[in-house]
């Protein structure tokens, strides 16, 4: 057998995503070198895997769509070895599938991987960044081993493990009038121009803030780039809504942004691990699910301004 096991990781890779781009993103490994694996193996095997289209990038062949169940089990068989040998001698080690929330990955997701992986050198970690839905299917077909996430709707077969809150606030530009003041409302806000975030579940999470509150808000884009509402408040077009806190108070074109509390008591969004409920953690999760504990609460959260949290008396 002349053929290794990261060209099959390469390989179930680009098959998944039906891009070598998107595979090179994913493995943070350079496209020569994913191109160069598939051919090797392909050339190994005696099989074409892909057929190579330039406008609508790679499909599998009927061999590859075969060779591709197979590959998947054996990469499982392969992890467990690794987790095993972990279990026996009480060691940490193999490939941690993470998932992460799209709102708040860029902050917190790298400075938790590298500090786990740092403190585990036996640990890769493979991440993966999508919405809450995508997650939970992900982690349902054991495509994901644990996920940070919030605790919107989270379903019963699912654990959820709290790790910090995350009140909501008003986000406006720092030439906006309201920017001098200390706390908004958000019955005074309902006239302004709301930039809505919007995806699923957190707009839920948002309207009902405002349906709590008796409020309609004028809503006047409904974007899901985090990067293009900041952008969009710090040059006036409108305010928005909220709950993650990034320490950099500066929007991609350099203008200012100025962060105010909304006065009154309002739901937080809770930060945390997800993970399937009925299956036992492997010591790699569980001991990812410890560091993450000890890493993340809300006195400290990476990549953020700790929340100041007061006593709140929402269920």
């Amino acid at each position: 057998m002349r053929y290794t096991l990261r060209q099959i990781e390469y390989f179930i890779a680009t098959a998944e995503l039906g891009s070598i781009t998107l595979a090179s993103e994913r493995i943070n490994i350079s496209q020569p070198s994913i191109s160069t694996a598939i051919s090797q193996l392909e050339t190994e095997l005696g099989a074409q895997l892909f057929l190579r289209r330039h406008a609508q990038g790679l499909s599998l062949t009927p061999v590859g769509r075969e060779l591709l169940v197979e590959a998947k089990q054996l990469v499982d068989q392969a992890e467990r070895l690794y987790q095993s040998a972990s279990e026996a001698t009480e060691t940490v080690r193999g490939t941690l599938a993470l998932g992460c929330l799209v709102t708040f990955a860029p902050m917190v997701l790298p400075e938790i991987t590298h500090s786990f992986a740092s403190e585990h050198t036996g640990v890769r970690v493979l991440p993966e960044v999508a919405d809450q839905g995508t997650l939970l299917k992900k982690l349902e077909r054991a495509e994901l081993d644990v996920a940070l996430s919030y605790d919107l709707e989270v379903p019963d077969e699912f654990e959820f493990v709290p790790l910090a809150e995350l009140p909501p606030h008003v986000l406006v530009g720092e030439s906006d009038p309201l920017a001098a003041q200390s706390a908004v409302t958000l019955e005074e806000m309902a006239d302004r121009d709301l930039i809505l975030l919007d995806l699923p579940l957190s707009r839920d999470y948002f309207m009902g803030l405002f349906a709590r509150a008796g409020v309609t808000p004028r809503i006047t884009a409904r974007l899901q780039q985090q990067d293009v509402i900041r952008t969009m408040v710090a040059n006036r077009f409108g305010y928005t809504i909220a709950n993650i806190r990034p320490r950099s108070t500066t929007a991609l074109d350099g203008r200012k942004l100025v962060r105010l509390r909304i006065a009154g008591e309002h739901k937080p969004m809770r930060l945390g691990l997800l993970r399937v409920a009925r299956q036992q953690p492997t010591r790699l999760v569980s001991t990812f699910m410890d560091h993450c504990g000890t890493f993340i609460s809300n006195s400290y959260i990476p990549g953020m301004e700790a929340p100041i949290m007061e006593p709140r008396r929402i269920s």
